[in-house]
């Protein structure tokens, strides 16, 4: 199939179809026998037209094939993944390579779900820059979904500690915004007045200056310490001949913390002005640890971690796609012309084709075998094991606590998902409750949910904690009872050898749920379950926390138990996490509705321009200190209510 232009073929082949592919096993066999044997992307969307996941292959018709025909043999997520696609767009390309490129590109432009390969890496923090904002800010997180495509991410950083101090000389040598919100609404802070901020608040400074001065800051987080570095000194010379001193000694000033900021981490290789990233993987009990070593002009200047599952994939296959997805994430400017290997790649000359077109410039990939470069592998192999023993221990600690959490309840199996719940208030008002997940011994944060008390006996002045564990646990499992009363088999849910389960995505059943309080929080669950008829297939129990008491139904007292041994508290741990998650909502429940009371006495403001400004504003102090033209950008609000919000502010 030849293509002089070596361009992606504008070829597309759609299966828009009403249904659930793995559902209608005949029409499934008619669309995949449609899917040509080239190479290309393939785009799997659900039924709402979203993306859930984008890929490349080589043999288009076979790749997309296996997604279904080994489907039992699928991890959960991408189980998860396929139950949900209706749609499947094809892209046709020339070669392998511009599938690469073109995967690369689509999951840039659009971050489907299910494209997170590396989930494991999200207890690594980042570094993110809001490139999106009039005035950007600079922040560590350890959360990269839902943020605008404009807002840049670099990471993730293994040591966190290392990460913050780099960040706080990074905002004594350059002058950035120092805090999140003013501290004054009509002057500036300290700050200002130190040289430590340009002055954010009151826009001194413009925004196409600020962003001129974080890009130079973006660039010590690319490895481009040099390049910054030469470019300040070019801009202090030029400020000295136009005898502006003063300029050139900040300037002066920023290049020695620079200098300073990596010298502490300079390491001795050959070839030292080269830049290099180093890949180690080291695997054990189906666990991968992977490290990457930044290396820029023979200095360390980051050091990189994923974890990542195993799942019978061979070690250079799974350090292929990390290497990838690490690339994807990373402009072609911050692309060394290095990468050291410690043994060759399943696809390296087209990853390596594929790199040289990003940096366009050659990228070279070596496995070194002797002196220096050797020695450099074998210490970024030392911290992936490192790595991946801390990793290790914690998991062993984990199995240990829920195998005596197994034996103090007497279950059959052990409890592979723990749901914790608890209830928050302040003498009735604004009743909340939380549940929280653990999966292995672990948070898994994206389960957790948060329930609003709906009960009218539960108001201001009058709180029934039993009245809202009924309603919250009989709102969680009635779902379940339809699954039951339509004749579902719950044995599967009990059966680790058949643990899959067919039923209209219902994938959280849990093995043991925990309950925040004593005998009676215990009773008011039970009792929802047995009204759902429920009460013989969950497992249940209390934990009070005077004495860490554990109570279970059909038993008056509470187990005999010692409260520090690893069953009771790996219990602790989730009952604790149950009460912080629930506290956190009940906190941000109440202050939005202190904040909507005092809107509301603003006149001509009803309810829903009061959720059009706190979605606008999200405070109640920035629409206290926003101004007349900020305020009338909220959409819906005019001048003359705009004036009203304002005059009302500031005539208290």
């Amino acid at each position: 199939m030849n293509n002089p232009s070596g361009k992606v073929l504008e070829k597309k082949y759609n299966f828009k179809i009403e249904y659930k592919l793995i559902n209608n096993k005949t029409l499934l066999k008619s669309r995949l026998s449609e899917i040509p044997k080239l190479s290309g992307c393939y785009l799997f969307k659900d039924i709402d037209n979203n993306l859930l996941y984008i890929g490349k292959s080589k043999t288009l018709r076979n790749r997309v094939s296996s997604y279904f025909n080994n489907y039992a043999d699928l991890s959960p997520r991408l189980s998860l993944m396929v139950r949900q696609i209706t749609e499947i767009e094809i892209i046709v390309t020339d070669s392998e390579h511009e599938a690469l490129n073109l995967e690369s590109n689509l999951i840039k432009a659009n971050k489907p779900y299910f494209n997170i390969l590396l989930k494991d890496d999200k207890k690594y923090p980042y570094l993110c820059i809001t490139w999106s904002e009039q005035y950007p800010r600079i922040f560590i997180t350890r959360k990269r979904r839902n943020r605008n495509n404009l807002d840049r991410y670099y990471g993730p950083y293994v040591d966190v500690g290392l990460l913050r101090r780099t960040l706080f000389i990074i905002k004594k040598i350059f002058p950035l915004r120092q805090r999140p919100r003013p501290v004054y609404k009509d002057k500036t802070c300290l700050n200002y007045s130190i040289g430590r901020c340009p002055g954010v608040c009151q826009e001194i400074i413009s925004s196409e200056d600020y962003k001129k001065t974080m890009k130079q800051v973006s660039m010590i987080f690319q490895g481009r310490n040099d390049d910054l570095e030469n470019f300040l000194e070019r801009k202090m010379n030029l400020l000295s001949e136009e005898l502006q001193f003063e300029s050139a000694a900040k300037i002066r000033d920023q290049i020695v913390g620079l200098r300073l900021l990596t010298e502490s981490q300079k390491i001795s290789i050959p070839d030292s002005s080269i830049n290099r990233d180093i890949f180690g993987i080291v695997c054990e009990r189906n666990i991968a640890s992977i490290q990457i070593f930044q290396m820029r002009s023979g200095k360390l200047i980051g050091r990189i971690g994923y974890t990542q599952k195993i799942n019978n994939k061979d070690q250079s296959e799974i350090l292929q796609r990390v290497l990838e997805e690490h690339y994807i994430n990373v402009e072609g400017v911050e692309i060394p012309s290095e990468i050291l290997l410690q043994f060759n790649l399943p696809k390296q000359k087209t990853i390596q084709d594929w790199l040289s077109e990003l940096r366009e410039k050659k990228v070279k990939f070596t496995i070194p075998k002797r002196n220096k470069k050797l020695e450099t592998i074998e210490m970024v192999l030392k911290n992936a094991k490192l790595e991946l023993d801390r990793i290790l221990n914690g998991i062993q600690d984990n199995e240990s606590a829920i195998e005596d959490l197994t034996q103090i309840l007497e279950l059959n199996n052990q409890p592979k998902r723990i749901e914790g719940y608890d209830i928050s208030h302040i003498q009735g008002t604004d009743p909340v409750a939380s549940q929280v997940v653990f999966i292995d011994g672990i948070p898994s944060k994206q389960d957790y949910r948060k329930y609003k008390i709906k009960d009218p006996n539960v108001f201001i002045g009058h709180s029934d904690d039993f009245a809202s564990i009924y309603e919250v646990i009989y709102r969680r499992f009635k779902k379940w009872s339809r699954f039951k009363i339509e004749g579902g088999d719950f044995s599967s849910l009990h059966d680790k050898k058949n643990s899959k389960l067919e039923y209209d995505l219902l994938t959280d059943w849990p093995n043991l749920i925990m309950i925040d309080g004593g005998k009676g929080q215990l009773n008011a669950a039970l009792k929802a379950l047995k009204d759902l008829n429920l009460h013989e297939e969950v497992t249940i129990c209390s934990l009070a926390k005077k004495n860490e008491e554990i109570f279970i139904p059909g038993l008056s007292k509470s187990l005999d138990t010692d409260q520090n041994q690893k069953g009771v508290l790996l219990l602790r741990r989730v009952r604790d996490e149950a009460h912080r998650f629930a506290l956190s909502f009940h906190r941000n429940k109440r202050s939005n509705r202190m904040n909507r009371s005092q809107l509301s006495q603003i006149p001509g403001l009803g309810p829903s321009r009061i959720k059009d400004l706190l979605e606008h504003f999200n405070s109640i102090d920035a629409i206290r200190i926003a101004s007349k033209e900020e305020l009338s950008n909220v959409k819906g609000l005019g001048i003359h209510s705009a004036n009203d919000i304002y005059n009302y502010f500031h005539e208290l």
